[in-house]
């Protein structure tokens, strides 16, 4: 009985080995959405754009405001963060300045939106007990009282607008009226929706002006690829992560609708199943898409692809009717001979790259890659796991002949 539990002993030592043994990660933080990089990719128009807006805001009767949409993954909070973080370090000993980053979707009521002001000025501030105005006001005795700027982000505000109405955002851009002093606080408004400026009230849209919105743009894969460069290399061993790697998580990333969010959810899978495995390297055939597209594939999802992309597809389904795997020379082979039956010209390499990136980032196929020795030196092979090849390469066809 004693030797068991000794043997069990050593078994539990050798699975907490693993904690902080990393053959791969060194630290988790840059792999989450908090983290916030000391430069930002493809972000310096906006950052430029953010900081006309905020002309003027190290005099101490200046406040400032500005309103943020776009897609999420776009790299709104990101950019509201790190452009807060630059201000304050500019305006060192020119104006003190506090930050306050609230999500309205975990703190979707006034109260709850004020209550996070107020505690992040003060650790203290009882939760219960006085009014929205009162509230208000002890914020702006708070910051007057320091001498100091508030720098204030509410991120999703959509949410908040559609549960209390706008009266909030009228309250806190008329924090200085009719009272000795000005510029207690700048406002960022953050939402997905680019018709936020919508949902305000005709004496808000006038204090906060239309020139005051920055609509932010999704990103290309080549962006996302360097995001996903810059993740890794804050956080992972070096030469741990391929430049192949992080490319295919940026074509991937990019047919996701160009989110930074899913390239950091695809590095972070990557590196997981590298480290289960007890790799040092994160190999391609890491890189998975989403999980919402990697169940069982239906016939229609096929509808929805681009020409060219269908006819990739289509060469692609008619081998694999009747092998287990493809060659991605061959299917480039297969694919020009569906063109020519259709009478289209076929799309040079590199496209014909891009809809196998895309196919794979859709689901459609799964791809692993081999060395070999001849032509342009790696080969991947494709399969179809989640479909019936001969059901989709029929739907395709039957479209064709429609046409």
């Amino acid at each position: 009985m004693s030797k068991n539990v000794e043997i069990d002993k050593e078994s539990m030592a050798d699975y907490l080995d693993r904690i902080g043994a990393g053959k791969v990660l060194i630290s988790r933080e840059p792999l989450t959405y908090d983290w916030t990089p000391s430069e930002l990719v493809g972000r310096h128009d906006e950052l430029s754009d953010l900081a006309s807006m905020f002309f003027g805001v190290e005099n101490h009767n200046v406040s400032c405001r500005a309103v943020i949409t776009g897609n999420v993954g776009s790299g709104k909070t990101v950019l509201t963060r790190r452009f807060c973080m630059d201000v304050a370090t500019k305006l060192e000993g020119k104006r003190k300045v506090s930050v306050a980053h609230v999500n309205c979707r975990s703190h979707p009521s006034t109260s709850q939106v004020l209550q996070q002001i107020a505690s992040s000025l003060d650790s203290g501030h009882p939760e219960r007990g006085f009014s929205p105005g009162e509230v208000i006001q002890g914020i702006r005795r708070n910051i007057r009282s320091r001498d100091s700027h508030l720098l204030l982000i509410l991120d999703e505000v959509d949410v908040l607008l559609r549960r209390d109405n706008s009266d909030l955002i009228y309250k806190l851009l008329r924090i200085d009226e009719d009272k000795d002093g000005e510029g207690t606080l700048s406002l960022i408004m953050v939402s997905q929706e680019d018709s936020l400026f919508s949902l305000f009230e005709a004496a808000i849209k006038s204090r906060l002006g239309e020139s005051n919105i920055l609509r932010m743009r999704p990103y290309v894969a080549d962006e996302l690829t360097e995001i996903a460069r810059q993740r890794y290399e804050a956080s992972c061993r070096p030469s741990s992560v391929s430049d192949e790697v992080l490319h295919k998580i940026g074509i991937f990333a990019e047919d996701s609708g160009g989110d930074a969010r899913m390239a950091i959810e695809l590095l972070d899978r990557a590196i997981g199943k590298a480290e289960k495995e007890g790799r040092g390297k994160v190999e391609e055939d890491d890189v998975l898409p989403s999980s919402s597209h990697s169940s069982s594939v239906e016939p229609n999802q096929v509808d929805g692809l681009k020409l060219h992309q269908k006819l990739v597809l289509l060469g692609i389904c008619r081998r694999l009717k009747r092998e287990e795997e493809v060659s991605s020379g061959d299917a480039s082979k297969l694919y020009e001979l569906v063109c020519e039956e259709n009478n289209e010209a076929p799309k040079g390499y590199t496209t014909f790259w891009k809809y196998l990136r895309h196919l794979e980032s859709e689901g459609l196929i799964v791809s692993r890659s081999s060395s070999t020795n001849r032509g342009r030196g790696r080969t991947r092979y494709i399969t179809m796991p989640n479909s019936v090849p001969a059901v989709i390469g029929s739907r395709i066809e039957n479209e064709l002949l429609r046409r």
